[in-house]
């Protein structure tokens, strides 16, 4: 690759984008077209997600710091030099969080008759209520720690709230301070008597009662405070023999990791704001004071808690389930008949747990493999796997365990699948698995065949009600043989010489992209039509954006839509001058990955569990597999020809910041809804076509006496 493509000033540095990601989330909290309860949705979303970013990101880049490390990264930046720029502008981004939520979607939500109150905006009913929900239900479970010479200060855990508190004595003889962990046994937003929506926060009421926690001293001053900490996953597994165990011992170990971020309620007085600072021992650039509840996620149970206002939220809408897929038909005889494209949510789920469920209950099925990443704490396919084995079936489940926070849940479900008599295998050194695959082998009239689905996202029937993925359901022989050397690579010792259509990760993906880049290179340069077309959630890796800037000053025309990380920057004359991203957030989590090439009008298209960045490429295992049949390609296409049409939800990239549609002129297309509107026609059509096959049946049916016009006869006549 030519250096003039690798200059640190082509490159976003990645943290950044990411944040800058976050801020596309919170505009959709911002933007007044959105229901008022989604939005109040949103801004939790953003706080989940800073959460994340910094108990992982930023802490990795915390441990290179303290070990001086100080490579630069792509865009040309030290570990230091990241954490220093993030914090100042996650800064920015706390500010317009909270100005979001205090100045625009409080009162709207007040208006609505919706309220988050405060001790002193209670009525004396509700007063009396807090009163004895402290007394009867919080002051049993509360437990205060001093902090003095004998009882030194106590481990605040991640993510827990917790109350500072400033006492005195009745000698005054000088200040005292205690902490007070806000427990998450109780719902954090306590619904309030009366026919309103009224609610309040359990830290508030705890506030206004603390005194009874301390009798003979008086409460001067009280703030909530948050630390959130290193939880990244460190599991040496080049020195453990026992996977699953060195992960359960990293789950207990990682709740001590250092402080990255602490926050604090603005009304903080400095005596005890110094208290905290020095005694959790945390960078004055990763101090945030807080204007307004700590920790928003709480929002994102709100619209939940809320009655009545089902006008503030979206429109509930019916998925579609082709007719072909559902329990009432044999799923493998239409699988045999023609491939099935589904793009969820607009397509169900149900035709995914379909798949497996009758395949846990098929007695010519011989076995089932699988690979599972994240699944829901109450999944049907864990229950339909352990099914198939209870009855016999060779069941293999690939259970990623180092799933990021999935940990925990995951390690649960892989013992329970050994129980039911699954063969389990937690992953593979080195390595997540994280593509997304299921094998069903059965015994047709004509042989062994094997039934396939594969996917961009998880199997996790809950998410997939709100992210948008896209899956294959197929009995193509030629993957069917990739998929059996896949699952013998994951299980045992093999290393096929080659795939036939699956390209796999890690390594294969990149090269193969990079061969399919190649392609489009020689069309330009020889004068032919050359296109790439991706969907991703982010693009990162230096080698990729290289190798699309050498196509793109070549003449390829590119086009990216990229939800989240984007290090490429565009508008780079003689370099990326061909390429235009877009990026849609939206109702929906965009989480499918489409990669088309033109291929001199052949129009090449694949979905992959991968997105570009060097983690998928080098780092995990992950599948990317090609659309054959016409009419898959033909809709898969679509699809992605429809999201670029969008202009409500599409932001655009200009250098290497997003920005908004100008729509004037333009005929408002939002991509989302169109599919939603999609599913609906489909089963509109579904229902007319019912309807027509009843009223048809009931046209050969043989009248009855009375319908001919003739007399009913009397039972004595039968």
């Amino acid at each position: 690759m030519a250096k003039k493509f690798s200059k640190n000033s082509y490159f976003k540095n990645r943290e950044l984008s990411w944040i800058d990601f976050n801020g596309r989330v919170l505009e959709e909290a911002r933007d007044a077209d959105n229901p008022l309860l989604e939005r109040i949705n949103f801004l939790g979303i953003t706080q989940s997600n800073v959460d994340e970013f910094f108990m992982v990101r930023v802490a990795s880049l915390n441990k290179l710091v303290s070990v001086k490390i100080n490579d630069t990264d792509p865009s040309g930046m030290t570990p230091k030099e990241q954490i220093d720029a993030i914090n100042e502008k996650e800064h920015d981004m706390v500010e317009k969080r909270y100005s979001t939520l205090n100045r625009s979607l409080l009162p709207l939500l007040e208006k609505n008759d919706i309220f988050l109150l405060k001790p002193t905006d209670l009525n004396e009913e509700q007063q009396d209520f807090i009163k004895n929900y402290f007394e009867d239900e919080l002051y049993p479970v509360l437990t205060p720690m001093a902090d003095d010479s004998s009882r030194p200060f106590p481990f605040i855990s991640n993510n827990s709230l917790n109350l500072a508190i400033m006492l005195k004595n009745a000698e005054n003889t000088g200040k005292l301070f205690a902490t007070l962990r806000i427990p998450d046994v109780f719902s954090r937003i306590v619904r309030l008597p009366g026919e309103n929506n009224d609610f309040i926060l359990i830290e508030d009421i705890i506030k206004e009662y603390i005194g009874q926690l301390f009798i003979g001293f008086s409460v001067e001053e009280t703030a909530v405070f948050r630390v959130i900490r290193d939880m990244d996953l460190d599991v040496a597994e080049k020195d453990s023999s026992d996977l699953l165990r060195a992960v359960q011992n990293q789950l207990k170990e990682r709740e001590h990791g250092g402080v990255v971020r602490l926050e604090i309620e603005n009304t903080i007085g400095d005596v005890l704001k110094k208290r905290l600072i020095k005694t959790l021992k945390v960078d004055k650039t990763a101090i945030y004071l807080i204007n307004g509840p700590i920790d928003l996620t709480f929002l994102k149970k709100l619209p939940r808690l809320v009655s009545g206002h089902d006008d503030l939220k979206y429109p509930a809408f019916k998925k579609h389930l082709d007719p072909s897929l559902s329990m009432n038909e044999n799923i493998f005889d239409s699988i045999r008949k023609k491939d099935y494209l589904l793009q969820h949510p607009y397509d169900s789920f149900d035709a995914v747990t379909n798949f497996i469920h009758q395949a846990a209950t098929d007695p010519n099925v011989l076995g089932i493999k699988m690979t599972l990443y994240r699944v829901s704490g109450n999944s049907p396919i864990i229950k339909y796997l352990g099914m198939a084995a209870e009855s016999g079936k060779q069941v293999t489940v690939l259970v990623e365990v180092k799933a990021r926070f999935d940990e925990e849940n995951n390690v649960r479900w892989a013992k329970h699948l050994e129980k039911m008599g699954c063969h389990v295998i937690y992953g593979l050194i080195g390595l997540k698995t994280h593509s997304k695959i299921a094998l069903v082998i059965r015994r047709d009239d004509d042989g062994i065949r094997r039934y396939l689905h594969l996917g961009t996202g998880n199997y996790n029937d809950v998410t997939a009600n709100f992210y948008t993925d896209m899956g294959l359901l197929t009995c193509n022989r030629d993957m069917g043989i990739d998929a059996s050397n896949l699952f013998n690579m994951l299980s045992g010792f093999s290393k096929p010489p080659y795939f036939h259509l699956l390209r796999n990760s890690p390594n294969n993906i990149r090269k193969f992209i990079n061969e399919k880049i190649d392609d489009e290179i020689d069309a330009a340069r020889n004068g032919r039509p050359a296109f790439i077309k991706m969907k991703m959630n982010s693009l990162s890796d230096p080698q990729i954006i290289e190798k699309l800037y050498e196509a793109s000053s070549f003449g390829v025309k590119i086009q990216l839509i990229i939800r989240g990380i984007c290090c490429l920057k565009n508008d780079i004359p003689g370099i990326s001058e061909n390429i235009e991203v877009h990026s849609i957030v939206g109702r929906f989590l965009e989480h499918s990955r489409i990669y088309y090439f033109y291929n001199n009008g052949n129009e090449d298209i694949y979905l992959s569990s991968a997105d570009m960045m060097t983690r998928n490429l080098n780092r995990r295992v992950e599948l990317l597999f090609p659309l054959i049949q016409s009419d898959t390609k033909k809709r898969a296409i679509a699809i992605y020809n429809e999201m670029w049409e969008d202009n409500i939800k599409t932001r655009i990239l200009h250098g290497d910041k997003f920005s908004r549609i100008d729509r004037r002129g333009l005929i408002p297309n939002n991509s989302q809804e169109r599919f939603i509107q999609d599913a609906e026609q489909k089963n509109a059509r579904l229902k007319k076509m019912k309807k027509e096959a009843l009223n048809g049946q009931n046209a050969f049916q043989p009248m009855t006496k009375h319908e001919a016009g003739l007399p009913f006869e009397s039972e004595e006549d039968d």
